[in-house]
C-alpha cells in the first residue's frame, strides 16, 4: 500500500509540473490581455439623441460630460453643455471639453470634423442609427460594450425585444396616416426610410408618403391627393405652429380626413423621429391617439 501511494502522488507531481507551465502561460495571457484594454472612459461626449438616450437607459449618465442639440430626453440631459448640432460636429466645442471617449451615430458629421478629432488623438466611436429595428438592437448593444455594462446592454435588448413582440397586432385594416415636422418654418413629410416610418409601420399604419423617401415638403396638394385619416405631428412642430387648432386650421392640413375626423395625434419628437428604447411607448402613443 504505501509503494501503490508514493507512486500515485509521485506521477500526481509530474503531471502537475508538466500542466504549470501552461498555466503560467494562460495567466500571461490573460494579464497580457487585461493591461491591453483601454481604461473605461469616464469624460463621454453623446453626439445624437438616440445615442444620449441609450447611455441614460444603461444608466451610465454620471460619466456624460457634453451632449448634442439633438439629444432632448431625458429633460435633465439638457442641463449638460451642448457640443452643436451632430451631424455639423464643431471641433473646437468638442474639444474644449476634454474627453476621453465620443459616441457618436453613425449619422453624425462632417466626417472631416470627426477625422480632424481623431487625427488630434480623440477616441471616437460610431454606433449603429439606421431606422430599423435590427439596427437599433446593434446601436443598443455597441453602446453598452464600449461603456462596459455589455450583460445590461443584452438584458436591456432582450427587454425591448419581448415588449415590441407583445405589442404588435397584425390588422387587415390599416388606416392611413401622415407624419409631418416643423423644420425652418416648412411643413415636411416623413417618407420611407425614417424613423417615423417604421413607428407607422409598427402601429399598423398605411404611411401614404411610403412612395417618397426620407422628408419631402408638404402641400395641400399632396395632403388632398393622399387623404390621411390621422395625422401624427411632433411635439415641437405643434408649438411651432402655435398650437393643436393652429395644426388643424393650417392651409396644408386642413382639409384631410384626419383633421375633419379629429385624429390629430401629438408625439415627442424623439420619439417620432429617433428609434429607441422607448419604441414600445411611441407604438402605444399612436394608437391611443388612434382609439380617442
Amino acid at each position: 500500500m504505501k509503494i501503490t501511494l508514493i507512486n500515485f502522488y509521485s506521477a500526481l507531481l509530474t503531471v502537475l509540473g508538466a500542466l504549470l507551465p501552461a498555466v503560467v502561460q494562460a495567466q500571461d495571457l490573460l494579464n497580457q490581455s487585461v493591461a491591453d484594454q483601454p481604461p473605461s472612459a469616464q469624460r463621454i461626449i453623446s453626439l445624437g439623441g438616440g445615442v444620449t438616450e441609450i447611455i441614460y437607459a444603461l444608466g451610465q449618465q454620471d460619466r456624460l460630460i457634453g451632449l448634442d442639440q439633438s439629444s432632448i430626453y431625458p429633460s435633465e440631459a439638457q442641463a449638460l453643455p451642448s457640443v452643436g448640432y451632430y451631424r455639423s460636429v464643431p471641433v473646437e466645442g468638442v474639444l474644449r471639453l476634454k474627453p476621453d471617449l465620443v459616441i457618436a451615430s453613425e449619422q453624425a458629421g462632417p466626417r472631416h470634423a470627426l477625422d480632424q478629432l481623431r487625427s488630434l488623438g480623440l477616441r471616437i466611436e460610431s454606433v449603429s442609427d439606421e431606422p430599423d429595428l435590427d439596427s437599433l438592437y446593434r446601436r443598443i448593444q455597441q453602446i453598452a460594450d464600449l461603456l462596459g455594462v455589455s450583460q445590461r446592454g443584452q438584458l436591456m435588448r432582450d427587454e425591448l425585444e419581448h415588449k415590441l413582440a407583445h405589442s404588435y397586432r397584425y390588422s387587415a385594416h390599416q388606416p392611413s396616416a401622415m407624419m409631418v415636422v416643423m423644420r425652418s418654418g416648412k411643413l415636411f413629410g416623413a417618407g420611407r426610410a425614417t424613423a417615423a416610418a417604421k413607428i407607422m409601420e409598427l402601429s399598423s399604419l398605411d404611411n401614404v408618403l411610403n412612395d417618397l423617401k426620407g422628408y419631402q415638403p408638404i402641400s395641400a396638394e399632396i395632403v388632398s391627393a393622399r387623404l390621411p385619416s390621422a395625422l401624427i405631428a411632433t411635439k415641437f412642430s405643434i408649438q411651432s405652429m402655435g398650437g393643436i387648432n393652429a395644426v388643424r386650421e393650417d392651409p396644408a392640413l386642413r382639409h384631410a380626413p384626419a383633421v375633419k375626423n379629429g385624429r390629430v395625434i401629438e408625439l415627442d419628437d424623439l420619439l417620432a423621429q429617433a428609434l429607441g428604447p422607448r419604441l414600445p411607448l411611441a407604438i402605444e402613443t399612436v394608437r391611443a391617439g388612434l382609439r380617442d
